[in-house]
Order: structure tokens, then C-alpha cells, then sequence
């Protein structure tokens, strides 16, 4: 299991991976400053997509994913 600070971390570099450093800041800015319900939000979050849409974009990002790790260790190995 990953402790905070791990976790803190390893989000701020995602944000700042997807977002660049400004809007990443920005984005934490707005988090704090509104209040957020996140579980509301994520129930909401799909509204709408058909789950068979989603299941299958979610099947493509995991193959991606595997043909990325493939070519890593390729060039690695």
C-alpha cells in the first residue's frame, strides 16, 4: 500500500504530466476553493455514455497500455 505523501505525490506529477504546471495549479485551486463532492460527481460522471461504450473505450486504453509495456522492454531488454 502507498503512503500519502507517495500518493500526493505521484497525483501532482499526473496532474502536472495531463495539465502542464500552470493549469495543474489551477485545477488544485479550483478543488479547494469549490466544494467538491466526489462521489456525487463521479455518479454523474458517465450519465451519458452506454456502458457498453465506456467498457470498450476501457478495453483500447488497457491494450494501449500493454503494446506501450511490450515496447518498453523490448528497447529495454
Amino acid at each position: 500500500m502507498m503512503t500519502d505523501t507517495e500518493i500526493r505525490l505521484l497525483g501532482v506529477r499526473a496532474l502536472t504530466t495531463a495539465l502542464g504546471e500552470v493549469n495543474a495549479e489551477k485545477f488544485i485551486t479550483l478543488i479547494l476553493r469549490e466544494p467538491f463532492d466526489y462521489t456525487e460527481w463521479q455518479e454523474n460522471l458517465w450519465d451519458d455514455r452506454a456502458i457498453e461504450d465506456i467498457s470498450r473505450s476501457a478495453m483500447t486504453f488497457r491494450r494501449s497500455l500493454a503494446v506501450g509495456d511490450s515496447q518498453t522492454s523490448v528497447v529495454s531488454g
